[in-house]
């Protein structure tokens, strides 16, 4: 398990860099962490230097976002938290966006555990002493 830190907001865009040179190629990624811990912010981050051109907001009302790249790519980002089964992952052909290779941003990931392969990323998003956040990743 690998960890970094963010010891302040000026700091979540290194952060941010560094973590995406763990990765070669796109990935799914599931953010774990409390409410406040972060997920959003972070998120948002990995979308700038991934060269998204739309706004970054959190899906949570509209369950997944898609954003464009200045590469013509297509980032989606999910906000589980109001699903209530796995029956409302199958809805949104969730099980299609995780074996496209695109980035998949997964925030609130628990319900959608069952259709996880060792190909999805867990990072864990923790506040600690004096407001700096940890962020721990699993790599498959």
């Amino acid at each position: 398990m690998q960890k970094l830190y963010i010891k302040n907001i000026d700091e979540i865009e290194s952060v941010a860099q560094n973590f995406l040179k763990l990765f070669k190629d796109p990935k799914t990624i599931a953010f774990y962490g409390s409410m406040g811990a972060g997920k959003t912010t972070f998120i948002k981050s990995l979308c700038k230097h991934l060269g998204v051109i739309d706004t970054v907001n959190s899906p949570t009302f509209a369950i997944i976002n898609e954003y464009a790249t200045s590469s013509n790519k297509l980032i989606y980002h999910f906000d589980l938290y109001r699903l209530e089964n796995e029956h409302e992952l199958l809805d949104i052909g969730f099980e299609d966006y995780l074996y496209a290779k695109t980035w998949n941003f997964i925030e609130w990931p628990e319900i959608a555990e069952n259709f996880f392969t060792d190909a999805v990323i867990k990072v864990q998003i923790q506040e600690v002493d004096n407001g700096q956040r940890e962020i721990s990743i699993a790599i498959a």
